[in-house]
């Protein structure tokens, strides 16, 4: 069996990522914008993109973006994406993305992780509390419809 490797993402990581996140999230996303987003995520200091590989194959990736809140005296990161490819789950590997975050977490000073899953990832829900994370809030959204800018008068 190849070497598990996990690391930070680079620019050169889009593609598998962008592949990760449409699986994901079950849909097809603008692939340009996609790129735009990721690279500037990963260029932010407050964010961990983390990728997982055997031998030079993309096996997992997971992002955590991490805020100064008043309301927890100090900074939070929070998980927004973590994905592992089918044939490479209940292998340890999302465990082990997860030692990595919390390592980075630690040296950058985030005091918390948070989590949100969907409702329907009921074994995503079941690997969380199995590795560590506490269900104590609810989540509400509202999406805005477009125009997501307003015209100048």
């Amino acid at each position: 069996m190849d070497q598990l490797t996990i690391r930070k993402a680079r620019n050169s990581d889009f593609e598998p990522v962008y592949q990760f996140v449409c699986a994901l999230e079950e849909q097809v996303f603008d692939k340009v914008k996609q790129e735009k987003i990721f690279k500037e995520n990963i260029e932010n200091p407050n964010n961990i993109y983390l990728i997982a590989t055997l031998g030079q194959e993309s096996v997992g990736f997971l992002s955590c973006h991490a805020q100064n809140l008043m309301h927890h005296g100090g900074l939070v990161g929070e998980i927004q994406e973590m994905y592992v490819v089918p044939e490479h789950r209940s292998l340890g590997l999302g465990q082990k993305l997860l030692d990595f975050l919390k390592e980075l977490a630690r040296s950058k000073k985030i005091i918390q992780l948070e989590v949100t899953s969907n409702v329907k990832r009921k074994k995503a829900h079941e690997f969380y509390r199995n590795t560590g994370f506490v269900a104590t809030h609810r989540k509400f959204v509202c999406p805005l419809p477009p125009p997501f800018f307003v015209p100048a008068p």
